[in-house]
């Protein structure tokens, strides 16, 4: 997968990958799922559930990433290498998921918690 930090910092492009148009059918095993303290107080910030962002980012929909990105996570989808998706939350608000490589665990988190 590319650096992580090449993530915030790649144009978007929101065109649905294949993936999107199977939402809904997970892709990969998911592992224990964790979420650091930050990313619950987003999530409770805005009256929101991790659910739905987990079943986006197993289903393959890997949220507001650029074309670079979404090509590597079709690279670890068949070489299992690590997965990420970033999802918008609020104009300067991202909620990170990450899944390892190994699909030992998934983790919420924040770009700065990173």
């Amino acid at each position: 997968m590319t650096d992580t930090s090449h993530a915030a910092a790649c144009p978007n492009d929101s065109s649905p990958s294949a993936h999107e148009k199977a939402a809904g059918m997970p892709l990969f095993h998911l592992g224990q799922l964790l979420a650091t303290l930050g990313a619950l107080e987003l999530l409770e910030t805005h009256e929101l559930t991790a659910l739905p962002f987990v079943l986006r980012h197993v289903s393959g929909d890997w949220g507001d990433i650029c074309a670079e990105d979404r090509q590597a996570n079709a690279d670890a989808l068949q070489y299992g290498y690590r997965l990420m998706s970033v999802y918008v939350i609020s104009k300067a608000e991202r909620l990170w998921i990450i899944t390892e490589a190994d699909r030992s665990s998934t983790t919420l988190l924040l770009p700065e918690e990173y």
